[in-house]
C-alpha cells in the first residue's frame, strides 16, 4: 500500500441488506437479518479503521508537504 495514494485503500463497501422477503419467519438461528447485522457491525468497524488510516495518511502527507 502506498501511503500517499488513498486509492490504494478504498473505503469499505457496506453489506447488502437482505430483502424483507429473505426471512422465512420460522425463527431460524441465525436469521438472515442476524447475519446481516453482524456483517454491518464488522463493516462499521472497518470504516472506523479506514477513516483512522485516512486521517493518519493525510497528516503524514501534510507533514511531508505534498
Amino acid at each position: 500500500m502506498n501511503d500517499t495514494d488513498p486509492t490504494d485503500d478504498p473505503r469499505p463497501c457496506p453489506p447488502e441488506e437482505p430483502d424483507l422477503n429473505a426471512c422465512c419467519g420460522n425463527g431460524c438461528t441465525p436469521c438472515v437479518f442476524d447475519i446481516w447485522a453482524e456483517e454491518k457491525r464488522a463493516w462499521e468497524k472497518a470504516v472506523q479503521n479506514w477513516e483512522s488510516r485516512q486521517r493518519s495518511r493525510l497528516k503524514t502527507v501534510s507533514d511531508i508537504g505534498f
